[in-house]
C-alpha cells in the first residue's frame, strides 16, 4: 500500500536553513545541516554519481540509502524547485542537471499557471500543479504504481502535508547544531507523537535519526 513519507534535516533548537539565494539555493546554514548526510556513500553515489566507493557507511547511509528506496512519485515545492530564484528563467529545469536523482514523476507545487512538464533522463519527469495539496497527492498515489509518495521540501511544504495528516513516514536527521534562526520545524504539530510511533537512532556524526511511523 503507498505510504506518503517525509525526510527533512533540522538543527538540535528546530530550525531548518532560512536566508537562501541565488547562491545559496537551500540557505547558508544547509552545509552544517546535511553534513552527516551527504558525506554518506550512497549520497555520493546517487546525487554526485560517485562510483569511487568513497563514503561513510554507518547509520547516516542506512537512512540515505532508505530514503531512495521504494519511492513511485515526488511532491515538491515552488523554493525547492528553484521558481524563486529563477523566476524568469522559463528555461530553468531544477538543481539537478540533465539526470536529476529521482528517477520518478516529480509534482512541483505552484502558486502560478502550470507549465508544460519536463521529462528529463534518467526517468524524472516535472509536473507543475497549482491545485490544493489533496489533489496532487491523490495524482501523485496513482502515478506512483503502489510505491510510496515522498514529499520533499521546502520545510514550509512538509509542514502543509504534515499538518493536514497526510503523512504516513516523517524522518527528521537532527543535527548536532545549534541555528538560533531559520524556519521552524515543529510549530502547530503539538501530539505527532501520539498518532505515530516514535523511534530515534544516533549515528557516528552525531546526528540524531528521530522517525514518526503512522
Amino acid at each position: 500500500m503507498t505510504r506518503v513519507r517525509i525526510a527533512m534535516f533540522a538543527s538540535l533548537d528546530g530550525y531548518v536553513s532560512a536566508d537562501q539565494s541565488p547562491e545559496n539555493p537551500m540557505g547558508e546554514d544547509w552545509e552544517r545541516l546535511t553534513a552527516g548526510y551527504v558525506a554518506t556513500r550512497t549520497f555520493r553515489q546517487r546525487v554526485f554519481r560517485d562510483t569511487s566507493g568513497d563514503g561513510t557507511t554507518g547509520v547516516d547511509d542506512s537512512y540515505a540509502a532508505a530514503y531512495f528506496e521504494g519511492v513511485g512519485a515526488e511532491i515538491m515545492g515552488a523554493a525547492m524547485f528553484g521558481f524563486h530564484s529563477h523566476p524568469d528563467d522559463l528555461d530553468w529545469k531544477g538543481w539537478w542537471g540533465e539526470e536529476p536523482p529521482f528517477g520518478t514523476p516529480v509534482y512541483v507545487l505552484t502558486h502560478t499557471a502550470p507549465r508544460p512538464s519536463i521529462p528529463m533522463e534518467g526517468g524524472t519527469t516535472f509536473h507543475f500543479r497549482n491545485t490544493a495539496i489533496e489533489d496532487v497527492l491523490a495524482e501523485a498515489t496513482e502515478a506512483s504504481g503502489g510505491l510510496d509518495v515522498r514529499v520533499g521540501g521546502g520545510v514550509s511544504t512538509a509542514r502543509d502535508f504534515l499538518r493536514a495528516g497526510l503523512v504516513d513516514d516523517l524522518h527528521v536527521a537532527i543535527a548536532p547544531i545549534l541555528l538560533g534562526r531559520g524556519n521552524r520545524v515543529w510549530d502547530d504539530l503539538r501530539g505527532l507523537e501520539l498518532t505515530h510511533k516514535v523511534t530515534s537512532e544516533v549515528a557516528e556524526s552525531g546526528t540524531i535519526h528521530v522517525t514518526f511511523a503512522r
